[in-house]
């Protein structure tokens, strides 16, 4: 390794001036460092690059202030005018609770009012010295008023066949009736015989009745010609229409 020698006089001036500042000599003739390069640690900034200090908030001028107070007053004053959120008061209390009207629903114990009844009829007949059945069927409409002395009133219309005589029988009678321990009563008309081998013949009858769920019925009478008859029979009536 080579050696330098330094001597005083260069000595002293060196170190004079690196007191003084003035230049920067080196002891050696090797290159000069570069100035520019990054430390060790180049991401971090320096502080007398950006010295930190307290921070600048709020708003500086009052002017900007007073305009966003302004702004914050005419929404609250735009939304009091708005009459779509405008507060409805409830209504008033009633002074006494709802009352319902009577209902005009029938009590289904009720039987009262005016009838259609539709059923088949079936017979037994003496007549002309022979008995005889008869089958067919019968329309009634009556008025019924079970409180009323006279409970049953109206009017039944009725045909049936004969079985062996051939021919048949049509009538039209009238009936009243009451209640007892059931509904009784008594029937009344004309009637009509009809054969396929003579003329209609006319006739009449009388009769009685009761109801118990069915209506059995007996009755006598007389025909043009065949002279008087007697009759058992029963109607088994439904009820299709009620006024």
């Amino acid at each position: 390794m080579a050696k330098f020698d330094i001597g005083d006089g260069e000595r002293s001036a060196m170190w004079s001036s690196v007191l003084n500042g003035k230049e920067d000599r080196q002891a050696i003739c090797e290159p000069a460092h570069p100035g520019g390069r990054l430390g060790p640690d180049s991401t971090r900034m320096r502080q007398r690059c950006n010295p930190l200090g307290p921070t600048d908030r709020g708003i500086r001028s009052p002017v900007g202030l007073a305009g966003i107070l302004a702004c914050f007053l005419g929404v609250i004053g735009s939304a009091s005018a708005d009459p779509s959120t405008a507060t409805v008061p409830d209504p008033p209390a009633p002074s006494r609770p709802p009352s319902v009207g009577p209902g005009n629903f029938r009590a289904s114990s009720n039987l009262d009012g005016l009838y259609l009844w539709l059923g088949p009829t079936g017979a037994a007949s003496r007549v002309d010295g022979a008995w005889d059945s008869t089958v067919g069927g019968h329309a009634a409409v009556l008025r019924i008023r079970e409180g009323a002395p006279l409970g049953v009133i109206g009017g039944v219309v009725g045909a049936t066949l004969w079985t062996e005589r051939g021919g048949g029988r049509i009538w039209l009678d009238a009936i009243a009736g009451t209640r007892l321990w059931k509904m009784v009563g008594v029937s009344a008309g004309p009637l009509l015989e009809l054969s396929d081998q003579t003329h209609p013949r006319f006739g009449g009858s009388v009769g009685i009745w009761g109801f118990v769920g069915v209506t059995p019925f007996a009755r006598v009478g007389v025909v043009e010609d065949l002279g008087g008859f007697a009759e058992i029979g029963v109607h088994i009536a439904l009820p299709v229409l009620r006024r």
